[in-house]
């Protein structure tokens, strides 16, 4: 600056106004270039600032759909379990042959089991809310996100619709039946029983009439169908994921 001043003060000495005003332009144009630079600094690094942001929650969002991943696959085993057990009890029921099978039964009651799918949204929940969120607008991120959020309502309503159902049957079974003797049979062992006043051949008989009435049957019949509909709906969630997981890491690697 005190180069400049100089300048400044021998073109006005020596009268010499053309060539301060050419200097004078000169000097502004510098400052211009110069303030031009510093606010092209200051967007890179905000940019920069902003992309890190993002990539935060990209990594979160990622973490919490291969954790979802790993509840998919768990709930599909366990579903696929029961369902094939009721299946195999609904066989039973329509070959008359449910006497002979008072096991399979007794396995058949963990379709009252009222578990369900726990999905963790809390990193998309987050970006939505956050001002990031418009960087990942109508991008195959954005709709892959929005198509496995759509899953998971389908799900919630299938689960949801099941699981009522099934507490309706069960709270009815409830005031129809001496439960205490139904669990007996199935979670105390024979050895036990046997040194109860009750006989085994009531225990088996309050069973028999238990897995034989409507309300039970119904839910067994309805888990043997209507889980492989939730199993075939954790597996396109399943899909969907993972392609949300590689589309993270394509975002980050790119970063």
């Amino acid at each position: 600056m005190k180069i400049f001043r100089k300048i400044r003060f021998e073109l006005l000495g020596d009268n010499k106004t053309r060539k301060y005003i050419l200097y004078a332009i000169g000097e502004i144009v510098l400052v211009v270039i110069g303030i031009l630079i510093a606010l092209q600094i200051n967007n890179w690094n905000q940019v920069r600032k902003d992309d890190n942001a993002l990539k935060d929650y990209l990594v979160k969002i990622k973490s919490h759909t291969l954790e979802d991943m790993r509840k998919l696959e768990k709930i599909s085993k366990g579903r696929a379990e029961i369902a094939e057990v009721c299946k195999k009890a609904r066989t039973s029921i329509l070959d008359k042959t449910e006497d002979e099978n008072l096991i399979l039964f007794m396995a058949s009651g963990y379709a009252f089991a009222d578990y369900f799918f726990k999905p963790n949204t809390g990193g998309y929940e987050a970006l939505k809310n956050s001002e990031y969120f418009g960087k990942i607008n109508n991008t195959p991120l954005d709709s892959l996100l929005a198509n496995y959020h759509d899953l998971l309502v389908v799900i919630a309503e299938n689960e949801k619709s099941y699981n009522d159902f099934m507490v309706h049957q069960e709270a009815y079974l409830s005031t129809q039946f001496d439960l205490s003797l139904i669990f007996a049979y199935a979670f105390v062992s024979p050895d036990s029983l046997k040194t109860r006043a009750t006989s085994q051949s009531e225990y088996d008989e309050a069973f028999r009439r238990y897995t034989g009435s409507a309300p039970y049957r119904n839910v067994i019949s309805l888990a043997a169908f209507q889980f492989d509909s939730m199993i075939d709906q954790y597996s396109k969630l399943g899909a969907v994921g993972q392609s949300v997981v590689n589309q993270i890491d394509v975002l980050i690697t790119n970063d």
